[in-house]
């Protein structure tokens, strides 16, 4: 029997998530958490965990597939994001910019403070709660400048700039860019295409 999808079932999804504000990780053996084989994890933007089974595994490589496109077709669809965030107690925005990087402005003025490429990004850490430390390498005098900022959606931040930065790297690989042509042309189900990334 085969299942069929509506637009009308999408409407009434339980839950819905940003493609590009969640991550998926296709889990080893020793991440079971039960007897149940190919298995993968979603992080929501909340940060809570969902965890799926299907039932081969040339299933799982295709839904690893299909959501590693999604993404890089949705990133690349948007091209930007904005977060509220704090700095210092001051409101300011983070905007998270596909062909500029990353651009921290003042929610009020909208003055720009500052402005880095994805390159210049060398490093980052988080409290796992509200704060990412940024470390952004100076384009003139190669120092290491520290940024951090507070937000109240930290995942939904974590998994948004990890998403760009994957389409990034997407897009350096002619061979990944030359398959997102030739499958919006035909849609294919053998799971084939080879990435250099995963999510």
């Amino acid at each position: 029997m085969e299942l069929i999808v509506t637009t009308w079932d999408w409407t009434r999804a339980e839950k819905t998530f940003s493609v590009y504000e969640i991550m998926c990780k296709i889990l080893k053996d020793s991440d079971l958490l039960d007897r149940r084989k190919h298995c993968f994890s979603v992080q929501s933007e909340s940060g809570e965990d969902l965890y799926f089974s299907v039932e081969l595994e040339c299933d799982l490589t295709l839904w690893e597939k299909a959501f590693q496109t999604a993404t890089f077709l949705e990133v690349e669809r948007i091209q930007c994001k904005t977060y509220a965030c704090v700095l210092e107690s001051h409101l300011m925005g983070l905007t998270i910019d596909f062909s500029m990087g990353f651009v921290c402005f003042d929610a009020a003025t909208k003055a720009v403070l500052w402005r880095y490429k994805f390159s210049q990004l060398k490093g980052s850490s988080d409290d796992g709660k509200s704060k990412i430390k940024f470390l952004f390498q100076n384009q003139d005098t190669k120092q290491i400048e520290a940024k951090e900022l507070e937000f109240s959606n930290l995942f939904a931040v974590l998994h948004c700039i990890h998403s760009f930065f994957a389409a990034k790297v997407a897009c350096l690989d002619p061979l990944y860019v030359g398959s997102q042509a030739t499958a919006s042309a035909a849609p294919t189900t053998s799971g084939t295409g080879k990435l250099k990334y995963s999510t």
